[in-house]
Order: structure tokens, then sequence, then C-alpha cells
């Protein structure tokens, strides 16, 4: 497979950006983010059209979706902690490839090949002078398109990609006229203003190290996440039924996690679960869904103690449901809110460093398979070869009742980690790619 880059061209919104709103300040909660671009890539197939005007009608929706999420367009600028909205405009990449789209789809186990399809390497740090936004565009030799994007975290999370894919679309669709307004989707600036924090240090590989990484990608299908629901019922004392199938799978690795630190240290090790949630939904007064920027706090699951299955799925599951419950409590408009906040990202920063910190982050639930550009709605979405050293990140399966699991983890944990009995049990598309 051969990925040939026609063009870059840099795309500006189709308005100019008022001086009114030429400043965006961004969050507290944006400052604790971690300074990459979020991944994704959509694979889209042909539509038996001109590919040429599906090109043109991409670059002429995206100027439009652009004078509405304007700060994407911008450049963030470090010191005062705002983005500079100059309409200096996103990154868009135009490329060719040598294979059809249904060729793909046959190397989808392998993480590392998705990774062409991406404008910018996987999660690449973020620097100040760059484009808060690269899309790249990939005609595959059948007319289908892979279309990948890079955001950076600084302002936004899966909600916020969701959101600017979602409006996107809806321009590609149809032709709509688009003003510059300040409206309701940039709330969180106001109600979480930055502090000047510093970054999450996420722990990275270093391609340098004498220790490789992989990234290995399991399969979990419908009947897969109907059996392990069945067995984590520890004869009824838990409701799986309200259980999401993403606290399931997370629970199962977390699992298989613990059993390598056995397998090497001959005792377990104190290990902690950290997950991201989304609080659009997690508030007495909602916050609109559409809501641009980050908007999570964190959920930290701590186990000293080799666990089954069914345990670490009641303790994650309770964690869940008392943490949850501490945000239902207030609204997203008081101080109160911000404490809450505030704390669980303190239960991250205050982890002993003696303790195995495994991320675990769940797309799951957002309608990446719906997005409809009018061609075709996506085959298959990808999030590539990552570089973290233990972590899990969580995407639907294009069926929508299975998940897919993209697992990073030390070279040499790998045979441990496969031998978990669940591992063997429920998952399937065992692929290892190379750091």
């Amino acid at each position: 497979m051969k990925v040939e880059i026609q063009s870059k061209n840099l795309i500006k919104p189709s308005f100019g950006t008022p001086s009114i709103l030429r400043r965006y300040k961004i969050s507290f909660i944006d400052e604790f983010a971690p300074t990459t671009y979020v991944p994704l890539v959509l694979f889209i197939p042909s539509s038996n059209g001109d590919v040429s005007c599906s090109i043109a009608k991409l670059r002429k929706s995206l100027e439009k979706t652009l004078t509405l999420m304007y700060p994407l367009a911008g450049r963030y600028i470090e010191d005062i902690r705002e983005v500079d909205c100059n309409d200096q405009g996103v990154e868009f990449i135009q490329s060719q490839v040598d294979i059809t789209i249904e060729e793909i789809l046959h190397l989808k186990e392998n993480p590392k090949v998705i990774n062409e399809f991406l404008p910018l390497k996987i999660w690449s740090t973020f620097e100040a002078t760059n484009p808060l936004l690269a899309i790249q565009v990939t005609i595959f030799r059948c007319g289908g398109l892979a279309l990948g994007v890079n955001m950076s975290h600084k302002i936004g999370d899966a909600a916020t990609l969701t959101t600017f894919l979602t409006q996107w679309a809806t321009f590609s669709r149809r032709e709509t006229k688009v003003e510059v307004v300040a409206n309701s989707i940039f709330p969180v600036s106001g109600l979480f203003p930055s502090r000047g924090l510093s970054p999450f240090e996420i722990h990275f590989a270093n391609s340098e190290s004498n220790d490789d990484y992989v990234t290995i990608k399991l399969s979990f299908n419908g009947y897969a996440i109907s059996k392990m629901r069945a067995k984590a019922t520890l004869g009824g004392k838990i409701n799986t039924h309200h259980m999401s199938k993403g606290q399931l799978v997370s629970a199962l690795l977390w699992k298989a996690f613990i059993g390598v630190d056995y397998a090497i240290y001959g005792h377990p090790k104190c290990s902690a679960l950290v997950q991201p949630i989304d609080l659009r939904h997690g508030t007495i007064s909602l916050i609109p869904k559409n809501a641009f920027g980050n908007l999570w706090g964190l959920i930290v699951t701590s186990c000293d103690t080799i666990k089954e299955f069914a345990e670490l799925t009641t303790l994650l599951t309770d964690n869940f449901k008392e943490t949850t419950n501490e945000y239902l409590k207030v609204g997203h408009d008081n101080h109160e809110m911000k404490k809450v906040i505030l704390n669980s990202f303190s239960h991250y920063t205050n982890i002993p460093n003696s303790t195995e910190i495994i991320w675990s982050t769940s797309w799951c639930k957002f309608p990446f398979y719906g997005v409809n550009f009018g061609f075709e709605k996506p085959l298959w979405i990808s999030f590539g070869f990552g570089t973290f050293k233990r972590s899990i990140i969580l995407l639907d399966d294009e069926g929508g009742d299975g998940v897919e699991a993209y697992v990073n983890l030390g070279v040499k944990h790998v045979p441990y980690f496969e031998q978990d009995e669940d591992i063997k049990a429920f998952a399937s598309g065992k692929q290892r790619t190379k750091l």
C-alpha cells in the first residue's frame, strides 16, 4: 500500500471572524487536556459519483463549518491561554492510495496501516504555532474515501470532534447559508475559566527506549458482550443490564493487565484504572450536547489484589455510580461543580508512583457511524496506532453491538496478557503492531 500526497492547503472560514470574537479563552479543563491531537479515520465507500466533485463539496462545506466553529481555524497562544481566532486556517491534505477500500477492510486488524490515512502522526505533540485541526482526504482506487482528522486536544474532546464532523456533514449534504454568530456551543470557557494549570503528563512510549511497545486490536462482538454480561452477574448481586459494554470490556482488559504484573513480579501490584467521563449529560442542569471544548472529569478506580472479572466489574460499576452521583448533585454553573471536577483530577495526580496506571477511554455511543456527508455512510471507523505505554481505547464496531479495543502495552508483556482466560474466551482479532 502506497499513499501519495497530491496537495496541501490551508482552508479558511467562508466568512471572516468578527473582531469581537477574535479571542477565545480556554477553560481549566482545556488546560488539563494532554498536549496531543485527537485522531480518527472514517472509511467511506464509493458513491459512484465524480470524486473531484466530492472533494470540492468537502472543501466548500468545511469553509462553512469553520465559520461557525471559528476557533478551529485559529492559533493557540500559550502565554495567555487563548486561541487567536485569526482565520489562519486548518490544514487540508488530498492524497490517493493504490488499493481499494475493500482491501483496507481486510487489513483493518493492523492498526499501524490506519496511520497512513491521518494527516499527522498519531498522538503528535501539539505546538502552539501548529493548526488546531488537520484533515486528510485519501481517494481509493475504487473511488471510496478515507477521511482522517486530527484535532488538538487543547480545545476539544471526542464530543467536540463529533459536533464538528456532524456539522461538516450537514453542510456537505445541504446548500445552506451560514452566518458568523456567537452561539450557544461555546459555554465551557465561561463556565470553567482558566486557572493557569498544567496539562496531564500522559505516559507515552519512547520509541528509543529498550522496551518496545505494541498496539493490539481486539474485537468483542455482540454475542461476546452478552456472554461477558452474564459472567459479570455474580449470581444477581449486580444489575448488569445498566452496565455499558465499555465498562464490561474495560473491566476484562484491566483484569488482564493485573495478571501481567502478577506473572512478572510474582505478586499483585496496586493498579488504577483511569476513565474520562463526559459531563454534558452528567449534571442537574444539562450542558448542551454540542458544547465546544473539553468537558470531562475523571473516574479513578484502584485495586491492589488479584480479582476475578466479576469482582472488577462490580468495583468499576460501584465507583462509576458513586462518582456520577456526585456530579448529579450539582449544577454546571456554580462553584460546587468546579470543585467536583478539580477533585476528580486530583484523584489522578495523587496516584502513588508505585501504582500502575491504565487509561481507559471509551468512544462507544458517539455517532461516528451515522456521519453522512451526502455520499455513503462510513463502512468502518478507526483510531489508528497509538503510543501510550498502558492504555485502552474503545470504539463501537461497525454493527453497533460490539466493541473494538486498541490496547497498548510493552511487547514483553504481550504473552502474559494474551494468556488471560477471559481474553482467550471473548476476544478475537488479536493483531500486534510494533511501535
